[in-house]
């Protein structure tokens, strides 16, 4: 029976529900970690920027409780399932999941989830942190989809049975507010649409075995303007400029947050463990600010006035490689990931005095580490980013910033 939700737990926590008949599980992990940047003060996607004085910090990377409770009819169908998740740290508690499901058990192919859960956009964003071999998610994903969550509704199709090949398919599809946790309430009406169809994890004999997954994902969102004024890349006189739009008509219009991904996984099997590769390509028009091409959280002010959007066009993928050695206990891994916020410039077209900032440099990242499983309940990981920003004419970044980073973490688990 597919069970699994958008945070990779609610399968393990239906098993667990079913295997011991009883309706609450709680779980949780703590991931306590120390690293070294290759420069003080350096800006990180790995855990949050460093503080001006410092090149290695001990951290408590995330630490979540989780509570799960799932209503069971005569027949043992599942009718309504809920979770809330909390995320606590030293720098303060926050909500991480916190929504309910209900099935419908005459076809079993409809459930609906409403509340505040992760996107169905992708592989690696609904991937749980407790999982994931790497320590953190690509550049493309934290700035896409920061902190994964949004409130909103989803419907999800799937069959609860797996034995014909359309019972393998799943499609998700759910409307929410758009700007997801990193604000604290919705600060337009426009609501953003978000699907996954995928093929669940299925067995390929003339593969000698290996498991293979696929989906592809689609994002139709955007921001209402409250300013007159945007930018976006244009052409002008032979070169790309960010040009300035400041007609009063631009009022209330949309600027598009619309991205289009494809990801797909497979999995050989081995005497002793695994062989997998991962992969994902998403591309689109994703609105953000001047200084940033993350999403705001909270529409964008300066002064008191609300400050112009900013649209451009990029793309970006991630490549996994995973390998065990020998036991399950013993796994390397190398990851390579690009995102590029802004396709249609690179390079020396890069300059201050076209409007353009540091929000539109390429990002390469080259990641190689390795997890040992000590048990269910303890796993050590080790790893190092190796991260180049593409050489421009902006001030700062006419060559490669120094932000090397190695991650030493310990993951506790019940």
């Amino acid at each position: 029976m597919d069970l699994v939700d958008t945070t990779n737990q609610m399968g393990k926590g239906m098993l667990s529900i079913y295997e011991r008949y009883n309706r609450v599980r709680i779980s949780g992990y703590i991931q306590p970690q120390f690293q070294v940047i290759s420069k003080k003060g350096a800006e990180t996607f790995a855990g949050g920027n460093f503080s001006p004085a410092s090149n290695n910090r001990f951290m408590l990377r995330r630490g979540r409780l989780r509570v799960d409770y799932a209503h069971l009819n005569k027949h043992n169908d599942p009718t309504s399932y809920f979770v809330f998740q909390f995320d606590g740290t030293e720098r303060g508690v926050a909500i991480r999941d916190f929504w309910g499901r209900f099935y419908e058990n005459k076809f079993r192919l409809f459930a609906l989830t409403t509340g505040m859960f992760a996107r169905p956009f992708g592989y690696e964003v609904n991937l749980s942190s407790a999982n994931r071999e790497s320590p953190e998610r690509g550049r493309m994903s934290q700035l896409l989809m920061k902190t994964e969550r949004d409130i909103g509704a989803m419907l999800t199709v799937t069959s609860r049975q797996s034995d014909l090949w359309w019972q393998k398919v799943k499609f998700d599809v759910g409307v929410f507010n758009g700007q997801g946790m990193a604000g604290p309430v919705d600060y337009d009406s426009h609501k953003d649409v978000v699907s996954r169809l995928s093929m669940k994890p299925s067995k390929i004999r003339a593969l000698g075995g290996a498991t293979v997954s696929v989906a592809v994902s689609q994002y139709l969102g955007g921001i209402t303007h409250q300013s007159p004024v945007f930018y976006s890349t244009q052409n002008k006189g032979n070169e790309f400029v960010m040009l300035r739009d400041s007609s009063t008509n631009n009022l209330g219009k949309k600027s598009p947050r619309n991205y289009s991904g494809a990801d797909f996984q497979i999995s050989f099997p081995n005497r002793k463990g695994e062989t997998e590769f991962r992969a994902e390509y998403v591309r689109g028009r994703q609105t953000g600010t001047f200084a940033s091409s993350e999403t705001p959280g909270v529409y964008p002010v300066t002064n008191g006035a609300k400050s112009p959007l900013y649209t451009r066009n990029f793309d970006g993928a991630y490549f996994y490689f995973l390998q065990n050695l020998g036991s399950i206990e013993h796994q390397i891994l190398f990851k390579y990931d690009w995102y590029d916020p802004n396709t249609r410039v690179a390079g020396q077209q890069l300059r201050n005095s076209e409007g353009f900032s540091s929000a539109d440099l390429r990002y390469d990242t080259f990641g190689m580490g390795y997890v040992y499983i000590a048990n269910e309940s303890l796993k050590f990981t080790f790893y190092y980013d190796i991260v180049r920003n593409e050489k421009s004419a902006l001030a700062g970044f006419e060559t490669d910033v120094s932000d090397d980073v190695f991650t030493c973490r310990v993951q506790y688990n019940f």
